[in-house]
């Protein structure tokens, strides 16, 4: 008996929006899964493939119960794999973000302080400066007053 197909709805703009990812960790966190069901999917067909051929091939079900709790343990173990290399890749990308956000933080101060300094606005650091000045002036001042 044949598999009855069904067509599959189009994702409509309000379905779709809400659907899309809205940072790296949403993509990841997508490709990720799409990723484990594309594992799955490739061991039921294996499996599938495998019952067929013990059956071709006359190969009883505690052989092929063997077989398969092997295939099943090797996926296992790549799918911990996989999922390990993921997380070291991520801790280096979270880290470059970290210093690539430090050094566009620098690069924009740098920016600011050179538009102020093109415009002659003092920073802030210059108004305490001065602030501190004019303070010890008038202590001067008010000592010669005495």
């Amino acid at each position: 008996m044949a598999k009855k197909t069904i067509a599959k709805k189009k994702p409509t703009k309000k379905t779709a929006a809400r659907t899309a990812p809205r940072n790296a960790g949403d993509v990841l966190r997508n490709t990720w899964a799409s990723t484990l069901g594309a594992l799955t999917s490739a061991q039921t067909e294996m499996e599938k493939q495998i019952r067929l051929l013990l059956k071709k091939n006359k190969i009883n079900a505690k052989d092929a119960a063997g077989v398969l709790k092997e295939l099943s343990a090797r996926i296992a173990a790549e799918r911990k794999r996989a999922l390990k290399e993921l997380e070291s890749r991520m801790k280096t990308v979270q880290t470059r973000l970290k210093k690539e956000r430090k050094a566009v933080g620098r690069i924009v101060d740098d920016a600011v302080q050179g538009a102020l300094a093109t415009f002659n606005i003092p920073s802030r650091q210059e108004i305490g400066e001065l602030t501190r000045k004019v303070d010890e002036l008038s202590k001067k001042i008010d000592s010669f007053g005495r």
